[in-house]
């Protein structure tokens, strides 16, 4: 889920672009010794597949390179808790807020979206000697073995496509590799799970388009936010598996970004991937408290809620009105016995060869007990005291999601490559 605070308009990224001077190098500390479990972890290679970090990129508060903390700055992947988390990288996002379907509104949309791929980019430039590009499956092995970070794009909401999928060519170049049609509102492609209209009844004509060209570039199809008519949808016209890049089975919790176990049984019979999300409000009912409630609803008599209607400098001021309000008065969360009550039911419905983690980091994913990416080793314990073999684990942690982008390489047709970035 993206809160207003996260949004970052085409202005903001225009004028704030990050130091591209080498890092300088953090401190060396101790690190402490890893018990035996933390030891397995630390050899698989551990992939998610929902990053929005690249949402702070274009920010002066966050530095890749400095490890944060999440409860004094909100901030939960950065490198060295990369490193201590045993995160090896994944799939980083390319996320525009939905938005006006008026030909400014998509201009605009589609310029944010192509600053934010460069972001991305960016990163890979400015940390060679951590973190690299991927293209293909065999990229992400490779890179592995060398003890780099693995950067995959995704991009949340086609919003930025517009109304030409061609436009998907361009962001295939630059590296895009994952795409979700809709997010929290419907669009030009599909109906969401949230909004409360049906438009289509699914996927659009234009989304039905945007399906079969993902299938011919090579990329993968995320089904995450979409309605289940949508998900259906894609099912039935998509030629390769789809992945739900963070959502979770509404058997636990009967939420609209949920899924049925119905549907998710048919991804999985498809060879599809549902990767366990880990944002709080869709894991079980969070009550704010009263005065959380009184304080959101005077910041949105302020501010309004349409985060395109807001100046750059308006939306800094949300951003730091926001970030109090939140200290004052904490929302409520969620634990990691929840998230492991969804995480179990998904392998316990579909198998450990159809489940993954997408736990939504910097997007408002996150639980008591596993605050950010350093507590990733407690997932591989919850899941040895579930009775999951080395290999299940492995195939969870990133296997399934590689096996998946490799068939989906193997069935497209296109020619067009991804230039690398300069040595």
């Amino acid at each position: 889920m993206k809160r207003l605070f996260l949004l970052v308009p085409v202005a903001v990224l225009a004028s704030c672009a990050p130091d591209v001077s080498s890092p300088a190098a953090s401190p060396a500390t101790e690190a402490p010794a890893l018990n035996p479990t933390e030891t397995m972890h630390q050899g698989f290679m551990v992939l998610d597949s929902h990053l929005d970090t690249p949402a702070s990129f274009h920010t002066e508060e966050y530095s890749f390179s400095k490890r944060g903390n999440f409860d004094e700055d909100g901030t939960q992947v950065d490198l060295p808790r990369m490193n201590e988390g045993g995160l090896d990288g994944g799939f980083w996002v390319i996320f525009t807020a939905q938005g006006p379907l008026d030909a400014a509104s998509l201009n605009s949309a589609r310029t944010a979206a192509l600053d934010r791929q460069t972001s991305i980019r960016e990163l890979a430039a400015k940390y060679s000697n951590d973190v690299e590009l991927a293209f293909t499956a065999d990229d992400a092995d490779r890179i592995n073995a060398e003890s780099k970070k693995i950067v995959f794009q995704s991009m949340e909401n086609a919003y930025p496509i517009g109304n030409d999928v061609s436009l998907l060519e361009a962001f295939y170049v630059g590296g895009l590799r994952m795409i979700s049609p809709v997010h929290f509102r419907n669009n030009q492609f599909a109906d969401s799970a949230t909004d409360v209209n049906t438009v289509f009844g699914g996927l659009s004509p234009l989304g039905e388009e945007l399906v079969r060209d993902a299938n011919r570039l090579g990329i993968i199809l995320d089904g995450s936010h979409a309605s289940e008519d949508t998900v259906w949808d894609m099912l039935a016209i998509s030629k390769t598996p789809l992945v739900l890049s963070h959502s979770g089975p509404k058997g636990v919790y009967d939420h609209p970004r949920n899924l049925s176990d119905e549907l998710l049984k048919a991804i999985a019979d498809k060879g599809g991937v549902i990767q366990v999300n880990a944002y709080g409000s869709y894991l079980e009912e969070l009550v704010a408290t009263p005065e959380r409630l009184a304080a959101l609803s005077e910041l949105d008599a302020k501010f309004g809620t349409d985060p395109s209607a807001l100046t750059p400098e308006q939306i800094e001021e949300y951003r730091a009105a926001r970030k109090e309000l939140d200290k004052s008065f904490p929302p409520p969360r969620s634990t990691f016995e929840k998230f492991k009550e969804h995480l179990l039911y998904a392998l316990e419905l579909v198998g450990p060869d159809h489940v993954g983690v997408g736990a939504d980091w910097d997007g408002g994913g996150g639980v008591d007990g596993m605050k950010d990416v350093a507590d990733l080793p407690k997932v591989t314990a919850a899941l040895l005291d579930a009775g999951y073999s080395q290999q299940d684990i492995a195939n969870i942690w990133g296997g399934n999601l590689m096996r998946v982008l490799r068939e989906v390489e193997a069935a497209r047709t296109s020619s067009l490559t991804s230039p690398k970035t300069i040595n």
